[in-house]
């Protein structure tokens, strides 16, 4: 039988797959009550058959987080939480409440001026805030807190309740010898700083009962400099079990830990081995987490015995029915989270409610819903051209909706740019959401008409006739009108990155946005050793692990890059940009900032920093500097009297986030 759709049994629950959707912070909350968009969005989830479902996280008292969070710390939040409870379990998903206090992650500003409150008075690198250090009597009354709101969860009608310890917030700030200096009985010994967590969760057993699952989402390795390592989170496991805690969800690092978490450069399951070493000294199931995205990956994991369920919550963000379609044999069909974070975890910082590159439904289950023609709405030949990501989502919308399309790319392959940013390292996962939107357009068969190597012109689209016409022919590369650009070692960004220019040894890249920093570190790879010949001279021992690391961190060129503005990677999301600039650091690459380029010369550039003139010496010359819109057919078709609308890049120069919503609510109002 297939390891991912075993059911299996918590503490009397039982839990029909081993697909466990973590709960996520949504910004959906009006007020700390649960809204017919939360509802809405975890109905969609369960639907699409998740095993169990936790929601949240929620507040266990009114400093614990703020209004957008669901809250659990009053009884007049029960009859919201009862709502959204009964909407999951009605989909067929068992359902449960994550509860938390964000300790000195909160900020002041939320709690209209009162200090964050932490085991000690020691500020975050996420807010800059000194918190409130709490008296040794107040630690009682939030014990209870937590107890409270996990008797309100239980109320309210949900199957489990879970404890948040892990992420920096606050029972692992008491876990801590970073964070905690108490010198009372809550700080100093390992088994005084876990005493927080265990009186929690002890208050938490005695609330609900016995025979009420009670799940902790703790961290395997908080991955912060004088923090918690493995084994002593192995032995806190081994702690929690014996306190009557029913399974583990194990997840990775706290938020300002500086590793890599969610985003694409983390490679598939690359955290499970953490599951793995507590799994073996416990004797509940264990959930792994962090960057699960495909049924694939999670069966190995659960096959080969690292956990027992697996956690995939973003992966069920893009896709809420990836469960039912790896259990018909469809997972072909799955859209994969590409570990973006631009609309999930980065509009958590622009106090916006969770959003999806890929799925453009996603937090907008209520509204944006795909209403196929009525029976005296006449169906219309579309005619989309352009293969790119806008393009490919505006013929997959028209065509559930009930349009007659046909979709023209000039290439031999649907994906457009797409691929372009999926060849820095790291960047992979943008191929495959190209891959998955193409085996989109062709499960739609004839509702899409597909014709690749196709160049659209005026004539081609008189011929056609289209009672609408979509223009999504995306951006080209711009050259700016630098004295020199023209010159035979001088390229383009995109053709370096798709493998169609070669670079010398020294390389000045003019422009640090994105497109500029990810072809530095495409760059800065070259010669570097290979993950595989990295594993196989590890475990034969044929070098040191420092000079192994320099081998994976020092490649063959040397590379400056040029920004005009005073930080590079501007337009990169919050999630992404500091990993980006950290490995700029660790793989060498130069930069000046404020910098013009005045002049590409025989034997490099010019440019003017600050008043001073300097000539950088280069083999090659690499073109960052943006993109212009390739939409030359807009006069073309304006002048046919055809209606159309021209979406992505193709419109106006943007992300690929832009495109994908873009295209879905143009098809929308045709």
């Amino acid at each position: 039988m297939d390891p991912l759709f075993q059911p299996i049994t918590i503490n009397g629950l039982n839990v029909k797959n081993r697909i466990f959707m973590p709960a996520m912070h949504l910004g959906m909350a009006d007020n700390f009550l649960v809204t017919e968009n939360i509802i809405d969005f975890y109905r969609e989830r369960a639907r699409g058959g998740a095993g169990l479902i936790s929601t949240g996280y929620a507040t266990v008292d009114e400093l614990s987080g703020n209004s957008l969070n669901m809250g659990a710390h009053s009884d007049d939040h029960i009859e919201g939480l009862g709502r959204l409870a009964a909407a999951i379990k009605e989909e067929g998903s068992a359902s449960c409440v994550q509860i938390n206090h964000s300790g000195r992650y909160n900020f002041s500003f939320f709690l209209n001026g009162e200090k964050p409150v932490a085991p000690s008075p020691i500020a975050s690198n996420l807010t800059r805030e000194v918190p409130r250090e709490l008296e040794e009597e107040e630690i009682p009354g939030i014990v209870n807190s937590f107890a409270q709101a996990a008797l309100r969860v239980k109320k309210a009608g949900f199957d489990a309740v879970e404890v948040l310890s892990g992420t920096g917030y606050l029972i692992s700030e008491f876990l801590s010898p970073l964070t905690n200096h108490r010198q009372d009985k809550y700080g100093g010994s390992f088994e005084n700083r876990i005493r927080f967590g265990i009186e929690v969760m002890q208050a938490v057993r005695a609330a609900v009962g016995d025979d009420y699952p009670l799940i902790v989402r703790m961290n395997g390795n908080d991955f912060m400099p004088n923090g918690q390592g493995r084994e002593e989170l192995r032995e806190y496991a081994r702690v929690l079990v014996s306190a009557g805690v029913d399974a583990l969800c194990i997840n990775v690092g706290w938020h300002e830990a500086r590793v890599p978490q969610i985003t694409a450069s983390v490679p598939r399951a690359a955290f499970a081995y953490l599951a793995r070493g507590i799994r073996e000294v416990v004797t509940v199931p264990v959930i792994a987490s962090h960057r699960i995205n495909d049924p694939s990956t999670a069966r190995e994991l659960i096959g080969n015995g690292l956990c027992d369920m697996a956690a995939m919550g973003r992966s069920l963000i893009v896709d809420p029915f990836l469960p039912e379609k790896a259990m018909n044999h469809r997972e072909k069909e799955i859209i994969h989270c590409i570990a973006c974070a631009q609309g999930c975890f980065d509009n958590i910082f622009k106090l916006k409610h969770v959003e999806c590159l890929c799925n453009p439904r996603a937090g907008y289950e209520g509204s944006r819903k795909i209403v196929p023609l009525s029976p005296d709405e006449p169906s219309k030949q579309v005619m989309v051209i352009g293969g790119g990501v806008a393009g490919m989502v505006a013929a997959i919308t028209l065509a559930d909706r009930g349009h007659r399309v046909s979709l023209h790319e000039k290439g031999d392959r649907l994906g457009g740019q797409l691929f372009i940013a999926a060849a820095p390292p790291g960047r992979a996962e943008f191929a495959q959401f190209a891959e998955d939107l193409a085996v989109q357009v062709a499960i739609r068969g004839s509702r899409i008409e597909l014709r690749l190597n196709e160049e659209v012109d005026k004539s081609l689209i008189s011929s056609q006739k289209p009672d609408h016409v979509i223009l999504a022919t995306g951006a080209v590369p711009m050259t700016p009108p630098i004295p020199g650009a023209e010159m035979a070692h001088v390229v383009q960004a995109w053709d370096v990155l798709m493998g169609r220019a070669w670079t010398g040894d020294r390389v000045v890249i003019a422009g640090g946005g994105a497109v500029g920093i990810e072809t530095a570190l495409f760059l800065a790879q070259k010669g570097t050793i290979s993950g595989d010949a990295l594993k196989f001279l590890l475990v034969n021992r044929a070098e040191t692990p420092e000079y192994l690391y320099d081998m994976a961190t020092r490649g063959t060129k040397h590379i400056t890059v040029v920004e005009m503005l005073d930080k590079l990677g501007k337009d990169f999301g919050k999630s992404t940009r500091w990993g980006m600039l950290q490995d700029m650091g660790r793989f060498g690459i130069e930069h000046r900032l404020n910098s013009r380029v005045l002049e590409i010369t025989a034997g490099g550039i010019k440019i003017e920093t600050g008043g001073t003139v300097e000539e950088i010496e280069a083999d090659t010359v690499v073109l960052a500097t943006g993109s212009i819109s390739e939409n030359a057919l807009m006069d073309d078709i304006a002048s046919l009297n055809i209606p159309w609308d021209s979406i992505g890049d193709a419109k106006q120069i943007g992300m690929a986030f832009d495109a994908v919503h873009q295209a879905f609510l143009t098809s929308l109002s045709i």
